[in-house]
């Protein structure tokens, strides 16, 4: 099981130039979970693809289906004590905070390009090309 931040969710289902390292990400590890903020953020994606770059409603509307298939739900709920002390500690936002909270307590990796959370939590975090190749 790994932690997927959004971006990792988004680029598996919006094809882009990250979208065959998404899906070798799943290839190698097909359990995802992540806190319950991601279905916020992938809403906002999705409807920032609507507006701005002319993505259908009802392909939007798919894709959030499809994330919703290939993601599963965290068997905990991080304190949010632990959150905003890594958010303090690492110098993170909250909404990073949670998603590497949630990796430290299910104790697996959290795969995400965020330069701030594989900078202070390399132990933690990783990319999703280095994923791929350990």
């Amino acid at each position: 099981m790994i932690v997927a931040d959004t971006n990792l969710i988004a680029s598996l289902l919006l094809a882009g130039p990250a979208t065959a390292v998404a899906e070798a990400v799943l290839k190698k590890d097909a359990e995802w979970t992540a806190p319950a903020l991601w279905r916020y953020e992938l809403k906002n994606v999705l409807a920032t693809q609507v507006r701005v770059l002319g993505l259908s409603l009802e392909d939007a509307i798919a894709f959030f289906e499809k994330a919703e298939e290939v993601m599963i739900e965290p068997r905990i709920e991080v304190d949010p004590a632990s959150i905003l002390s890594l958010a303090h500690t690492n110098k993170l936002s909250a909404y990073d905070a949670e998603f590497l909270a949630l990796a430290v307590a299910l104790k697996v990796k959290l795969i995400t390009e965020d330069k701030g959370i594989l900078k202070t939590a390399p132990n933690l975090a990783l990319s999703p090309g280095a994923f791929t190749t350990t």
